[in-house]
């Protein structure tokens, strides 16, 4: 009996991953059969992947005694892992450290201590990891069908998602315009020098703009998620993955490439999606970490009088203003056609924000076609554009999430949400 569940899940895994897969990679299409004598040596293998993450989820099923732990138990688990994660990461910064050193003659003796002790962590994460996937994936199930977003009582597909150092990201845009017309998932130990070459030599051979890019989460199924310490942007991007699971299943996420704005709705619907139910999330099973709720953009307060002579208090930096004016002003010069203009203007703009801590190594076309797409606030890279502040729009008329999320599952096409936001 146990032999054929076993045979059945696995069964059941491997249809919804072949069914889902495609959905994941569905961006590498023209132009990205001329990227690929660029990129061909150094892609990502998502079969490969996709593979050894089944056989991971068909271990979490069949070995379920977590399942059987009290709920205290369970989130203490959670708890402990990430614990061993961050002090892994701790680890290996001091370990960088010593060997990045010049006054440190042998690094590898001077770090035997730090390197065993790595090992040991590194040993007792890959053996806790599969049990905190499992807890998390139930927990995120539990709030999602308290959302009412269930198919026979259980959301569909399953939510199921794997940690896993992710892969990098090529973007390319068009010069004179701002739009992803690629996106190319490479193997994610490239060197900085690497990423920069590969840009240069795209830019300078095909006269688009390319961008290399860190990825948090990817719709394969189960979906790829980034190893954090951050339990609440941990349980964001597990429902925003989950999300596009959905939506693959569904018309928008069968149009996610049909057009930018099929892009920016998917994106926006996961992103919203994630956030209300991450923080659900949190709020329910790890209220100590829960983070202060997202202060609204507030109109400007009426300014109290000055005694005479004292200067005014400068404005507080605010990165996704400075990204939203940014965008609008590049948008209006590409428009003219001053694309050197532009390209000048947000290299300014680049070094304003790293002046204010922001590390941002390239600023470009394709930096906004790429984080453009996730217009969930007013504000940020994604300017002016109309799609995302439609699709907020019928986010604050749905009833509920899950309303919401059902509205715009059925949709093909930006005209869709239109009619949507006209009806009665």
């Amino acid at each position: 009996m146990a032999a054929a569940r076993r045979a059945f899940a696995l069964a059941f895994w491997i249809a919804l991953s072949l069914a889902l897969l495609g959905g994941s990679a569905r961006s590498d299409r023209d132009p990205a059969d001329q990227l690929r004598r660029f990129t061909a040596p150094i892609e990502f293998d998502f079969v490969g992947w996709t593979l050894g993450a089944l056989g991971v989820k068909l271990g979490q099923d069949s070995v379920s005694e977590v399942g059987y732990l009290a709920e205290a138990d369970r989130t203490d688990l959670i708890r402990r892992y990430l614990d061993l994660v961050d002090r892994a990461a701790r680890l290996e910064g001091d370990i960088e450290r010593l060997y990045a050193d010049p006054a440190v003659a042998d690094p590898e003796s001077a770090s035997l201590v730090e390197r065993t002790t790595l090992a040991e962590l590194r040993r007792e994460i890959v053996a806790l990891k599969p049990g905190a996937e499992a807890i998390l994936q139930e927990q995120a199930s539990v709030l999602l069908a308290d959302g009412d977003l269930t198919n026979l009582g259980a959301p569909f597909p399953p939510v199921a998602f794997h940690m896993s150092k992710l892969p990098l990201g090529l973007v390319v845009s068009p010069r004179t315009a701002i739009r992803q017309e690629a996106l190319i998932t490479l193997l994610p130990d490239l060197t900085i020098e690497e990423q920069v070459a590969l840009e240069q030599a795209i830019e300078s051979q095909l006269g688009l703009s390319a961008l290399v890019v860190q990825i948090g989460g990817i719709g394969t199924y189960p979906t790829m998620v980034e190893e954090t310490t951050a339990l609440d942007w941990l349980a964001e991007v597990v429902i925003h993955e989950w999300t596009h699971n959905y939506l693959t299943l569904r018309p928008l996420g069968l149009s996610y490439d049909a057009s930018p704005e099929t892009r920016t709705m998917n994106e926006t619907t996961a992103n919203l999606i994630g956030k209300v139910f991450g923080r659900a999330l949190i709020e329910r099973y790890y209220p100590e970490r829960l983070p202060p709720a997202p202060v609204e953009p507030q109109p400007p307060a009426e300014a109290e009088s000055e005694p005479p002579g004292a200067p005014p208090e400068p404005p507080a930096f605010d990165f996704n203003a400075e990204m939203h004016a940014t965008r609008v002003e590049v948008d209006r010069l590409l428009a003219e056609g001053k694309v050197e203009e532009a390209e000048v203007y947000m290299e300014q703009r680049r070094q304003r924000l790293v002046e204010h801590g922001y590390i941002i190594r390239r600023l470009n076309q394709a930096y906004f076609a790429f984080h453009g797409a996730y217009a969930d606030s007013p504000q940020g890279p994604a300017g002016a554009d109309p799609v995302g502040e439609a699709v907020r729009e019928l986010w604050a008329r749905s009833e509920s999430p899950a309303a919401f999320l059902r509205t715009m599952a059925w949709m093909n096409s930006f005209d869709d949400l239109e009619r949507a936001l006209e009806g009665p």
